[in-house]
């Protein structure tokens, strides 16, 4: 009842869950109670990582240049 049909959801969170002895990644969604009412759901792992890591990266070039140029 916290999404709105239609709604993009962008599941940020990332935990660790131990299942039949093994370890797996998992959001902080309930992707089974949303996937029907969500126009889209973002996967974990791999949804928002990447951006995440490359705007660090871009973060990390601007203050370097910044720094350079002083």
């Amino acid at each position: 009842d916290m999404v709105k049909p239609g709604a993009v959801v962008i599941d940020v969170g990332i935990n660790r869950i131990e299942e039949q002895g093994r370890s797996r990644l998992v959001g902080d969604v309930d992707h089974d109670a949303v996937a029907d009412v969500a126009g889209a759901l973002s996967p974990v792992p791999g949804g928002v990582g990447p951006l995440t890591v490359a705007m660090l990266l871009e973060n990390t070039l601007q203050a370097a240049l910044a720094r350079k140029s002083r």
